[in-house]
């Protein structure tokens, strides 16, 4: 069984995808919405801490950020998406 976890905003704690999800990592609301979204070290600090195993990055934010895409991959979590060359 894979389980999903994301990562939201305060703002977003009430929305679909928020509940279909099987544990969600509220983000820090002392940012911006958009900031808190785009904090690589922050997402990758409770991807380790959890023992995510993968990301789907959805669309936007940082799913084409190959910086993101490789701190990831330095911290032993899959980017589901192109590779970090390839970004």
């Amino acid at each position: 069984h894979t389980s999903t976890h994301l990562t939201n905003i305060h703002k977003d704690r009430f929305t679909q995808h928020r509940y279909k999800a099987d544990q969600a990592f509220e983000l820090s609301s002392s940012k911006s919405p958009v900031a808190a979204y785009l904090d690589i070290d922050t997402i990758v600090k409770v991807c380790v801490q959890n023992g995510v195993q993968a990301v789907h990055p959805g669309y936007g934010f940082l799913s084409e950020n190959a910086s993101f895409a490789k701190k990831l991959e330095e911290n032993g979590v899959k980017f589901v998406g192109p590779t970090v060359e390839n970004l």
